[in-house]
């Protein structure tokens, strides 16, 4: 296994550059003949040209003369051409229907689709493939009408036409240079739904779906998600779209969520495909993100794209904070704040904190495909929103305008976004650029104290050691922060001569006091309100103060956090009296909480978050040498001490959710609103936490599930509630879900998701089983992360002492590299924790991961990461 590792110390700009790039794609059977005619423009005249390609190369002309090439390590050089701009002409052929990777030009369902991000085009053509090259793309599609009279590329359709032996052609033309990882090509037989969009100033784009046939009625929803997000970036910032022509193309076998190439987005059908008899609302939700996102990714990746793949979250991390805000201004904003940090705490957290660590902008990488992570993703997006949180909203936009202004057409860096903000509002961020070049969940440690009619509260920082970097610098850190008296009412305070409820306070040392001032009586602050920094934040709240926050703080994000932080207390009481043999406490504050939760007025959706203790991850996120089995079991108790103590009261809850959704106009009873979704979400809590204090309850929900199971929502509560119950009701209700939904491949994903999540003795058996279910393939990434993913997150099975968690998931990382490296590497990823864990079970888990580094063959992609953990100091 070769192993090249890139620096972005060694970044130097392109000795060449395509101005145009025109495309000739001949679709046969089984191959398809690929042209490329572009025209280069030298940059350092007598370098060599290089180019990157694995496909099958054909034949190579400069000014149309054969040249001679070295091809070797799937890089193409030519040396000796024209120091003038010249053309180059390069023939290849590929093979979409064997091409598991899903990576370039790939087959699924007997259409054609493309996946170019990071690296996918050099699977197509030999091309400079590397984002700072950004060239304008014509491409014809040439095929069989009837075998595909579907023919989709980037930008507006120009021409077409027909052949006089059943073929036919269509020419695309993108007027907007752009690198070769937003290309598109799709070619098939889909339907299409159509719709439009008028534009703020007045132009109307055409909308256009495609999907199989059977899914086209499931794309409404989608649809006017995309219209609303167009809507929503005209109004918040100002982004027109620019084309005249706006596609998505849904399909089944995709290693992402969707992927935002200029003018023809390519997406999982897990996020276009929706109806309330198959879709949940987290799916509504979680498809009206993504369409947003990808959208959002016109301005923020596409207009303006990322210089080199070190600047990832350059595009990402921006795109995410804006459909983040799109998200909360659509539904609940603090609802939704807490669930983005939810999955900070359980994935990117993690990550920091573990052997594949890496900052924002990583410093170097060995395989692209490793660093599309939490960190670039989720923690970048905190890092925008820092931003945000330091120069308001009217800064921000200053911050924004001036970004577009400077760099529209050009592929850019994290620098230059950082420098507009400051440009733009008068600022000196450059402390703030650590936040992208050093990894790690800074920990912050607080002090209060009351003096001389000042509250002084005292903040020492430390950024964890991570295996690129020991020695951290002081980060700039904004700490949102209010003041609460003993009655839980809103304190004025003093600061920067000004008086206020809330202040943002700047962190900028290792350790620094705050004076808030003109404060005479004991007071409880409200710290890193609406997690105003992606840090850990320590300090020694009392049992009441923590009760007194959650009861009456106006920051709802901050009640929030004194849930979670009584859970974790009463988490780790029950571990200690676990270790120790002694009865489980009775968790006073905790329960005196949650009764004011229960019976307090409450919105329904912030309610049901109130509910939802940390995970297990949460619970261990700061901790060596864990017992997995002990946390959860500790976990457990405490869930199963809730949901006795408030049956009555879930019960009751139950009801009330039940009233307010039938008062709903019977048309759209069960359909997806923000509204009617939180009061879902209450009723599914309520339910989980019935049947774990009566068991027998199931057999109640047996007899009464076609009555309560009305849209897949409740269905889907109703069945993750019984999911673990060792009843063969379980079983038989789980079949019954499986044989009337064999026929929608999005729903028996969850079915999978159910099988691999359960906490039953037999379910490592069970997800054996599911294998071989005639529904389930490997080779589609979305069952292989609905199955395994889900198993080798159940932290009782994948934990198991004696190893046979483990063993399984190794088991299925080496078989899905053979294929497809990408899902294997997510899947690998499981095993972070190895270091972290109890010496017994690190031993196991070590020995599986040396059985996946010797597999002759590893993908680079596995290997990487599998050598980061065996290697952690």
């Amino acid at each position: 296994m070769s192993k090249t590792i890139h620096y972005l110390k060694d970044y130097t700009a392109p000795a060449y550059r395509i101005l145009k790039t025109d495309l000739h794609f001949d679709i046969l059977e089984p191959q398809t003949i690929v042209k490329s005619s572009l025209t280069v423009q030298p940059e350092r005249a007598g370098e060599p040209l290089v180019l990157d390609g694995s496909a099958k190369l054909l034949s190579v002309k400069v000014n149309g003369q054969t040249v001679d090439y070295v091809l070797e390590d799937e890089k193409l050089t030519i040396a000796g051409v024209p120091s003038e701009n010249f053309t180059l002409e390069v023939e290849t052929e590929i093979l979409p229907a064997e091409n598991k990777s899903l990576m370039g030009l790939y087959a699924s369902g007997g259409n054609l689709f493309t996946q170019c991000e990071p690296e996918g085009f050099r699977k197509i053509a030999f091309y400079i493939d590397r984002p700072d090259v950004m060239s304008k793309f014509t491409t014809t599609i040439v095929a069989d009408k009837k075998r595909y009279p579907v023919l989709l590329s980037n930008g507006n359709k120009i021409d077409g036409g027909e052949f006089s032996d059943g073929r036919h052609w269509v020419k695309w033309e993108d007027p907007f240079a752009k690198p070769s990882y937003l290309f598109a090509l799709v070619a098939g037989d889909l339907a299409v739904t159509e719709d439009y969009f008028t534009t703020m100033s007045g132009r109307k784009v055409k909308i256009e779906f495609y999907t199989t046939e059977t899914d086209k009625p499931k794309v409404g929803f989608a649809v006017e998600s995309l219209k609303n997000a167009m809507k929503w970036d005209e109004t918040r910032f100002g982004l027109e779209y620019d084309l005249d022509i706006f596609m998505v193309v849904a399909v089944g076998d995709f290693n992402m969520g969707a992927m935002e190439n200029k003018g023809l987005n390519i997406f999982n059908t897990k996020f276009v495909l929706a109806n309330s008899r198959t879709a949940t609302d987290t799916d509504f939700e979680g498809i009206e993100s993504v369409v947003g996102h990808e959208y959002f990714h016109n301005w923020t990746g596409n207009r303006v794209t990322c210089r080199d793949w070190f600047q990832l979250s350059l595009k990402e991390g921006l795109t995410v904070f804006r459909d983040q805000e799109f998200s909360s201004d659509r539904a609940s904003r603090v609802v939704r704040r807490i669930d983005n940090v939810r999955m900070l705490r359980l994935f990117q957290f993690p990550e920091d904190a573990g052997p594949t660590a890496h900052p924002v902008r990583p410093a170097s990488y060995e395989e692209m495909n490793n660093f599309y992570t939490m960190t670039v993703y989720e923690k970048g997006a905190e890092v925008v929103r820092m931003y945000h949180t330091l120069l308001g909203e009217e800064g921000f936009q200053k911050g924004m305008k001036l970004y577009f202004q400077r760099h529209d057409g050009q592929a850019v860096t994290c620098d230059d976004f950082r420098a507009a903000m400051a440009d733009a509002n008068g600022i000196n961020l450059d402390q703030f650029a650590l936040w992208y070049s050093q990894a790690g969940t800074p920990v912050l440690d607080a002090q209060g104290r009351l003096k001389d009619g000042a509250f002084e509260l005292t903040i020492k920082q430390t950024i964890p050691a991570t295996p690129d970097m020991a020695d951290k610098q002081p980060m700039m850190i904004p700490v949102k922060t209010g003041l609460l008296n003993e009655k839980g009412e809103a304190v004025e305070f003093e600061y920067q001569g000004k008086r206020v409820k809330e202040a943002v306070l700047v962190l900028t040392e290792a350790e620094q006091t705050f004076v808030l001032g003109s404060v005479n009586e004991p007071v409880i602050p409200s710290l890193l309100r609406d997690f105003s920094a992606p840090v850990t934040l320590n300090y020694p709240y009392s049992e009441q103060e923590l009760a007194t926050l959650l009861a009456a703080d106006e920051n709802e994000f901050a009640r929030w956090e004194a849930a979670q932080t009584l859970y974790h207390r009463a988490i780790n009481a029950n571990r200690q009296a676990l270790a120790e043999g002694r009865p489980l406490p009775e968790h006073k504050a905790l329960m005196d909480a949650l009764a004011l939760v229960v019976s307090g007025d409450f919105d329904p959706a912030f309610r049901a978050i109130l509910l939802q203790m940390p995970s297990e991850t949460d619970v261990w996120a700061e901790e060596e040498n864990i017992d997995p089995i002990q946390v959860h079991q500790a976990r457990e108790a405490l869930l199963n001490a809730v949901a006795v103590k408030f049956l009555p009261q879930w019960r009751e809850l139950n009801r009330q959710a039940a009233e307010q959704e039938n008062q709903a106009d019977a048309a759209v009873r069960y359909e997806y609103s923000p509204e009617l979704a939180g009061w879902r979400t209450l009723r599914n809590a309520c339910r989980a936490f019935i049947l774990r204090a009566d068991a027998a309850h199931i057999e109640h929900v047996a007899e009464n599930y076609e009555a309560m199971a009305q849209n897949m929502t409740h269905e889907w509560g109703i069945l993750s509630a019984i999911n673990s119950n060792e009843s063969e009701i379980r079983d038989r209700l789980l079949t019954q879900f499986a044989d009337k939904f064999a026929d929608d491949a999005l729903v028996m994903d969850k079915y999978f998701a159910l099988i691999a999540s359960s906490r039953r003795k037999d379910t490592l058996q069970q997800v054996q089983t599911a294998l071989n279910h005639p529904k389930f393939s490997i080779e589609n990434p979305n069952k292989a992360r609905s199955l395994l993913m889900s198993f080798s997150r159940n932290i009782l099975h994948f934990h198991a002492e004696n190893g046979s968690g483990y063993r399984f998931v190794a088991d299925k990382v080496m078989e899905i590299d053979r294929f497809n490296p990408q899902v294997a590497a997510r899947l690998v990823q499981a095993f972070n924790i190895c270091n972290k864990l109890e010496a017994n079970r690190k031993a196991v888990m070590t020995k599986e991961l040396q059985r996946i580094h010797a597999q002759e063959g590893l993908s680079k992609d596995v290997g990487e990461i599998v050598g980061k953990i065996l290697n952690e100091k």
